[in-house]
């Protein structure tokens, strides 16, 4: 890994975050594991800086002093489709739910392990491959998914599902690794103009889990987060 992780290799990396003891406890890391880490510590400085220079990455604090950190979401989603981590304090649900749906890929709770940290960077960078290669399959573990025929198979098996449920597999399968809210469920699998709920997104998860997981009653692929949504799991 030495000279990779020397050179920055996996790309840049911005955080911003005005808490200087969370940037210095981040950054090492991060550098040893082979990204270019910079820092800003507000809102504006942290669009200023993208603007002058792309990051592979930005992991965004919700709490800035100049701006919430759902309008540097929004502001960079403006002309950026760069991978976005909201960082965020453990008790504000409705506030990560915002920030996914204005286009934020995934969150991780203050206090954040750098192992953790990694695993859910790695994961967005993947999703973000998925996303612009827009292959016609999708696979991990014993899950294919086949787009254009609509086929679905588990361990080679083909498996049924009705068009709800593949909606909802679909959706997950295209933001892997990456939370999506219930909101964004309603959406592709009812449509706009419609009265379901979270309600019917857990029994139609429900429905899906019992068909795909070897056991429904504890996922590893179709994974809950409790209040805001579910991702599909794309992590070893």
């Amino acid at each position: 890994m030495g000279d990779a992780a020397m050179s920055g290799a996996l790309g840049r990396l911005l955080i911003v975050d005005d808490e200087p003891q969370m940037v210095r406890a981040l950054t090492p890391a991060l550098a040893a594991a082979g990204f270019t880490v910079s820092a800003a510590v507000s809102g504006e400085t942290a669009l200023s800086q993208l603007a002058g220079e792309p990051s592979d990455v930005v992991i965004v604090d919700l709490g800035l002093p100049d701006m919430d950190g759902k309008e540097v979401i929004q502001r960079i989603r403006e002309w950026s489709d760069a991978p976005i981590i909201v960082l965020s304090a453990r008790d504000l649900e409705s506030e990560k739910i915002a920030a996914l749906d204005l286009g934020a890929d995934d969150f991780v709770n203050k206090p954040v392990g750098v192992g953790e940290l990694l695993a859910r960077i790695r994961a967005v960078m993947r999703g973000r491959e998925r996303r612009f290669s827009a292959q016609p399959r999708f696979q991990f573990g014993g899950l294919e998914i086949n787009f254009p025929a609509r086929r679905v198979l588990v361990e080679g098996e083909e498996v049924r599902l009705t068009p709800r449920e593949y909606q909802l597999l679909r959706i997950l399968a295209g933001h892997a690794g990456q939370v999506v809210t219930h909101r964004q469920i309603i959406t592709a699998v009812w449509g706009t103009d419609t009265h379901a709920d979270a309600q019917f997104v857990r029994v139609l998860m429900a429905q899906l889990r019992q068909k795909l997981e070897a056991n429904p009653a504890s996922p590893e692929l179709l994974l809950t987060e409790p209040g805001i949504g579910y991702r599909l799991s794309c992590e070893d």
